[in-house]
């Protein structure tokens, strides 16, 4: 067994793989597992190779999840991660178009399902981190409580209408790479980046965004995360990355809508 997935297994949400309703087709879909992750996934990379132009309609929520977050600016906050991080990394292949454009792929998502974040277990962490922080050289890993988790499903359709690729997703938040956050969608908003990144790849390649070599950031997508203009206009609508304010509220436990430009934006209209 891998180091990598020892720790999972000592520090990690459990969120079964759950297929939703909202794509075209569910019948090509095939198991590609990464080491944190659940996927089901189809791909027809010529039609992905040939492709130039993308655009992005707005991430949908599942009924289901108002079981588990009824509030609704917490569901449109997670939702809008989702599409900033498709938006963001497909910026590094794609040319993306506003509504109402013609485009070579139109990707839509869904979250079929949100396991809410314990907010008193997710500030004792970050209580117990930030304390052990102060006299230790390292902090100690989060607490393996009260974690959330994120399940997703996403498809790119071609002018023809038929679908070019799909995806459906499913990951639990862990003790090492996913920070506390007193929100009960704390966890869901890094994982709703972390799928938008996933299904991104997958176009980009044109595979499984779970093997291979990882590489380093693209310019843009770091200029991106530190709060400066998207590539592309089309992206302004999802807002900017939140940034160094984004990334000190992170580590102070604060609840992402606290940073998140788009959020407070949102919260004004």
């Amino acid at each position: 067994m891998s180091v990598a997935l020892m720790i999972c297994l000592s520090g990690c949400a459990s969120m079964p793989l759950q297929r939703g309703t909202t794509l075209s087709s569910y019948q090509n879909l095939k198991p590609s597992n990464g080491t944190m992750t659940k996927s089901e996934m189809s791909v027809d990379p010529h039609a992905l190779a040939m492709a130039k132009t993308v655009r992005i309609v707005p991430t949908t929520i599942s009924v289901n999840v108002a079981a588990t977050v009824p509030n609704l600016r917490e569901q449109a906050l997670t939702s809008n991660a989702v599409d900033r991080a498709l938006c963001v990394a497909l910026s590094d292949r794609f040319e993306i178009v506003g509504p109402g454009q013609p485009a070579d792929l139109t990707v839509r998502a869904s979250i079929v399902a949100i396991k809410p974040t314990n907010k008193t277990a997710a500030g004792v962490s970050t209580v117990t981190s930030l304390g052990t922080a102060a006299v230790l050289p390292v902090s100690v890993p989060r607490l393996p409580i009260g974690m959330g988790g994120l399940d997703a499903e996403a498809e790119a359709i071609g002018a023809d209408g038929a679908q070019k690729a799909a995806m459906v997703w499913s990951r639990g938040a862990d003790s090492f790479t996913t920070a506390a956050r007193v929100s009960a969608v704390g966890d869901a908003y890094a994982l709703a980046g972390s799928f938008g990144n996933d299904f991104a790849k997958m176009l980009v390649k044109g595979d499984t965004p779970f093997k291979g070599v990882g590489s380093l950031p693209s310019k843009q997508k770091v200029w991106s995360a530190l709060g400066g203009r998207n590539k592309y206009t089309a992206c302004e609508s999802f807002g900017r990355g939140s940034g160094i304010a984004g990334a000190i509220g992170g580590k102070l436990g604060l609840p992402p809508g606290w940073t998140d430009k788009k959020s407070q934006a949102n919260s004004k209209t």
